[in-house]
């Protein structure tokens, strides 16, 4: 058996594995080290066991991810993201679907202090939901759009998804937060027109909120986001003024946000204490996954298999657009049953180098590819961020009823995912700044 054959049957395997519900981790470290040992000898393979990881651990961006981890579950438990909510509704009640306008906008913010769309739906949802069905708002409606409200916490800086993205494709941190920024501006406001169209078209989904605050009301209610405000400008203006990197500002962002804490007098010991252990599980879990797709990089590498996939599909693809397109649709089929981190670092090792070879810029797939995930969080049956909004309500809202709820907006992610590949300039334009 050739090492190329070796290579796809190790694939098939994986896949075999994937559907019997065996852990991503475990299957791409074991398929990995079982094909090394078939190829090039036991001593070999166990050597690549013991220094691969450590070589991919030690790197020093990947120290960003729990900092950042942390500063979102210290935001969410602390509760720093509840002014945002409140500024937003005080301000935009009076537009149609107004809640929910102020929903998508109060995650937009959270986003730019949380690198996750899990935590992001699930702050915004404990607040937002229960206001919005209080006023009357189509349950559909209400759980919906913050359920896909939460990706946008994926999208703009800081991201997760984009670190690790960073590190295996070797391209600026810095470069995708900036790309990320634009596709994240333009989701938001892709979701506001959604609710504004719905809720034109039939009223009754969210009615009119009888509300008429004063115009020192709304002051008010501005000076309440200054925790998030406070932690935004000091993240991104060290960020981008040189003062610290990107790998750097999830620690300066975690220390601000304990501070802020402390501060309004949220912080307690149980409630830090919850974040550092949300924090160590997250991130064990997630370089456990990186860990073993490294390996299968390597494997697909030294087999030959990586090359000889890429340089298939590439003639196969013929024209960039179909390339694309092959692209989305495999993505759009893989988010609906795995999670975002563990479908990238699968598909990583064999779609990276067909784009590349390609001649497209991997900081725009980068950025492209996050969308793509995150539209997963949000399909069935595996849409981790309707699960969330699912247990903020309980069982008075069923789960199809909020899955039916995303349905529009998913129209409005594919037409961005169409935009930004039609448009590249879209995300490169910023990205520029970080290169």
């Amino acid at each position: 058996m050739t090492d190329i054959q070796i290579g796809l049957s190790a694939l098939g395997v994986l896949l075999a594995l994937l559907a019997l519900r065996v852990p991503i981790a475990i299957a791409l470290t074991a398929v990995s080290f079982a094909g090394m040992w078939l190829m090039i000898g036991w001593n070999v393979a166990w050597g690549a066991l013991g220094i691969m990881p450590y070589g991919f651990a030690a790197n020093w961006v990947l120290s960003s991810v729990p900092m950042f981890l942390l500063l979102g579950y210290i935001c969410y438990h602390t509760e720093l993201t509840a002014g945002l909510f409140r500024a937003a509704r005080l301000w935009l009640s009076g537009l149609p679907g107004g809640l929910a306008i102020s929903a998508i906008l109060g995650s937009s913010g959270f986003a730019a202090v949380c690198g996750s769309s899990v935590a992001c739906s699930a702050a915004m949802g404990r607040i937002a939901v229960p206001e919005m069905l209080a006023a009357k708002y189509h349950p559909q409606l209400a759980t919906g759009t913050v359920a896909v409200a939460g990706t946008i916490g994926a999208l703009i800086p800081p991201s997760i998804i984009m670190i690790l993205y960073a590190v295996i494709a070797q391209v600026p941190v810095s470069a995708l937060f900036l790309g990320g920024i634009g596709v994240g501006v333009i989701s938001a406001i892709g979701y506001i027109l959604v609710v504004l169209i719905r809720v034109k078209l039939n009223p009754s989904l969210a009615p009119r909120v009888d509300e008429h605050p004063s115009m020192s009301e709304r002051m008010s209610a501005l000076q309440d986001t200054w925790p998030i405000i406070l932690i935004m400008v000091g993240i991104f203006g060290g960020l981008f003024s040189g003062v610290f990197t990107p790998t750097e500002a999830g620690a300066v962002g975690a220390f601000l946000a304990t501070i802020v804490a402390a501060i309004k007098r949220s912080l307690t010991w149980k409630r830090f204490s919850l974040a550092i252990v949300e924090t160590l599980k997250t991130t064990g879990t997630l370089i456990f996954i990186a860990v073993g797709a490294t390996l299968f990089t390597r494997f697909l590498t030294l087999s030959g298999t990586g090359e000889y996939i890429s340089s298939s599909i590439i003639d196969f693809g013929g024209s960039p657009a179909m390339l694309i397109l092959s692209i989305v649709i495999v993505y759009l089929l893989i988010g609906m049953f795995l999670e975002p981190v563990g479908a990238m670092l699968l598909t990583l090792p064999i779609v990276m180098p067909v784009v590349d070879g390609a001649g497209l810029s991997l900081i725009w797939f980068g950025v492209l590819l996050t969308k793509l995930l995150e539209i997963g969080m949000i399909t069935p049956p595996i849409g981790m961020n309707v699960f969330v909004i699912k247990s903020v309500v309980g069982n008075t809202i069923q789960l199809t009823d909020i899955f039916k709820g995303v349905l529009w907006f998913m129209i409005m992610d594919l037409a961005v995912v169409l935009l930004i590949s039609a448009v590249p300039q879209i995300v490169l334009v910023l990205a520029q700044y970080g290169m």
